[in-house]
């Protein structure tokens, strides 16, 4: 075990009845790092964190938190976790401070600590004038800063994030970001994200990739965008005839996407000369951009579909 990392997943399997929403996932997460799963809808990001967080007992392998075996030691690993789930959790018929203050003796933090630390995270998400207010009264964003500050509530080691943002606006996004990244640079604890969004993991220490319930790739942004190698040149042709003269032209260099065509160059200058050079080709393309690999680029590099191919969502 890295005595570094502060989660440490080993070969975690788990089926239900006859899908396999786990096959054999291992990776660990270093103390302080934002460490992002990224992964469409049912590829397995929920049942891991359930696993993670002792709410699922998986079918095989072990998982640790701090240390302690979410089997062996479950209500220590819960301690040491700050929760924020995909759906809201707050009782709105108590006010935001009574929330704050239910969530501090549920984890046992001491009755004199409990109204200061209360403040405190209210004041970490500018939620301190809505104090007194009754949670129904917040906006859904607002929801969502109460329950990032009530996760900081109990001083755990890792935030776990399952999709925090769905459903958010952008301004509301990016306000939460805000506060995340605060939590992670000012107070020193793990971020450990689940998303389908791609922006979300661009900002990521470390991005590990999950389809199928397999890991397909686990390495700083950066290096999996390099992975794919050079530029990738994006060419809209509307024409299907004209889009499949093109892929015959550049045998395995290039992809389909719609009704874009998508090369890989490591010389894209060269490449838009031999185009410009036949003028029947050229004149098949209606608009081009030349643009560094993304993060869904390496995804689709890696699975052969885009985050959002599924369309149905199996809740794992």
């Amino acid at each position: 075990m890295d005595s570094a990392a502060v989660i440490e997943v080993s070969d975690l399997r788990h089926s239900y009845s006859s899908v396999e929403a786990l096959r054999g996932v291992s990776f660990s997460v270093p103390k302080g790092s934002f460490f992002a799963l990224l992964g469409p809808n049912g590829a397995g990001k929920t049942t891991l964190v359930h696993a993670l967080c002792t709410l699922l007992r998986p079918s095989g392998g072990s998982v640790s938190v701090a240390g302690l075996d979410v089997r062996r030691a479950p209500r220590a690993v819960r301690r040491s976790l700050g929760l924020v789930f995909q759906e809201a959790s707050l009782d709105d018929r108590l006010t935001v401070f009574e929330n704050l203050i239910f969530h501090a003796r549920i984890y046992q933090v001491p009755r004199r600590e409990r109204r200061r630390r209360a403040w405190r995270v209210l004041e970490l998400v500018e939620l301190e004038q809505w104090a007194n207010a009754p949670v129904s009264n917040l906006s859904r964003g607002m929801k969502r800063r109460l329950e990032i500050g009530r996760a900081m509530l109990h001083e755990p080691t890792v935030v776990v994030l399952d999709e925090p943002t769905t459903g958010l606006d952008v301004q509301s996004r990016r306000r939460i970001w805000e506060y995340l990244e605060r939590l992670q640079k000012e107070h020193g604890v793990t971020l450990l994200l689940t998303t389908h969004q791609i922006g979300e993991a661009e900002g990521a220490d470390w991005v590990a990739i999950i389809d199928r319930g397999a890991l397909q790739a686990l390495d700083h942004p950066s290096k999996l965008r390099q992975s794919i190698g050079g530029k990738l040149i994006n060419l809209w042709i509307g024409d299907e005839s004209s889009r499949q003269a093109v892929l015959d032209r550049f045998p395995g260099k290039c992809k389909q996407r719609d009704s874009v065509i998508q090369v890989e160059s490591e010389d894209p200058e060269a490449l838009l000369q031999e185009l410009v050079a036949d003028e029947h080709q050229w004149g098949m393309v209606d608009s081009l951009e030349v643009v560094d690999p993304s993060l869904e680029d390496v995804f689709i590099d890696l699975t052969g579909r885009g985050l959002r191919d599924r369309t149905t969502d199996m809740g794992i």
